[in-house]
């Protein structure tokens, strides 16, 4: 007993780290063993480490180093980027306004939306608000949209694996996520110069699934992501400087019937000498198109696993989470 608990400790303490190289120009055993790999990683843990993902250390320090220059601005100005109606989707969204599902207390963080662009004529363009870019940082358009579309084209990548390890078409999910409702958010965990001011339960981000498919996480500006292990521990999570971190969403859970795990993960609060610090972090959320069937896949179902969510779309889903995370009224 005591060993398999010891095996089960190793596995979570070290997060997997896979080489996307090897799925998207190694031989025919690279990509079966990158495959395999994200499939374990994914059913176990639901994190994995990704190298040669095609975001630079250069295009990521300008990201960080831009949206540093917005979150420094006054409220004042921020708040002319704050589009209530839009519910969070695009532009500036301001401190404690968001919450985790199941809490009220608004976590301590602000942060910035960006989209989804349409070029190519299609309809679903009548889906997604605009983009809003910060006069202020005529830079930031530029270098948000290629960090977007690079993070998107690493996320198709892992998609495909995924349909793989699924027994799917390697391209199963391609369609899904052409023009889908991805989120490039920069997330300011702000400092908190009296600790007297905001409430006893307050932390930078609480427990929470994500909701989309899957998260792509260029490393963070401090630690304080934890993931919470089978037997009820949290674990504190970092990447190496060349590679982000990937974890299933609430979609991808659903669609696999819990085959893959969407984590409960956090990001705490530091020792209270350091709440004056800041912290910055720019996770992509991939979604897919609003009329994606989220209905379990039959694959996954059998009678040790029966089916265990009713059937819903993509659309249908991501606005009952707004709702219950405060986003939307």
């Amino acid at each position: 007993m005591e060993g398999t608990e010891i095996v089960t400790e190793m596995l979570f303490e070290e997060i997997p780290s896979l080489d996307l190289a090897d799925f998207t120009q190694g031989n025919a055993d690279k990509k079966q063993n990158f495959v395999a790999g994200i499939g374990k990683a994914f059913n176990q843990i639901g994190f994995v480490a990704i190298k040669n993902h095609g975001l630079s250390d250069d295009l990521s320090a300008k990201l960080y180093d831009t949206f540093q220059k917005f979150f420094a601005l006054s409220d004042e100005i921020k708040q002319k980027y704050d589009v209530s109606t839009g519910a969070g989707q695009r532009g500036y969204t301001g401190k404690g306004k968001e919450h985790a599902k199941g809490r009220s207390t608004g976590d301590l963080k602000e942060f910035y939306h960006i989209g989804q662009e349409v070029i190519d004529g299609d309809a679903i363009k009548s889906e997604y608000p605009d983009n809003i870019f910060p006069y202020e940082l005529p830079s930031l358009q530029n270098v948000g949209l290629e960090v977007y579309q690079t993070l998107e084209n690493a996320g198709k990548n892992i998609l495909r694996a995924i349909a793989l390890y699924l027994n799917l078409d390697e391209n199963y999910f391609d369609s899904c996520v052409h023009n889908g409702n991805s989120i490039l958010r920069a997330i300011h965990y702000y400092p908190i110069l009296d600790t007297s001011n905001i409430a006893d339960d307050a932390v930078r981000a609480a427990a929470h699934g994500d909701i989309n498919l899957i998260t792509l996480l260029m490393g963070a500006s401090a630690e304080g992501l934890q993931i919470l292990r089978k037997d009820n521990q949290w674990i504190p999570v970092t990447a190496l400087p060349d590679q982000i971190i990937v974890n299933v969403g609430d979609m991808l859970e659903r669609l696999t019937n819990n085959k893959l795990k969407s984590t409960i993960h956090r990001v705490i609060n530091p020792p209270k000498e350091k709440m004056n610090l800041p912290r910055y972090s720019m996770p992509f959320f991939m979604h897919p198109r609003s009329e994606m069937d989220l209905t379990c896949l039959d694959s996954c179902i059998d009678t040790q696993n029966p089916k265990q969510y009713p059937d819903t779309t993509a659309g249908q889903f991501l606005d009952q989470r707004l709702r219950e995370i405060g986003l939307k009224k």
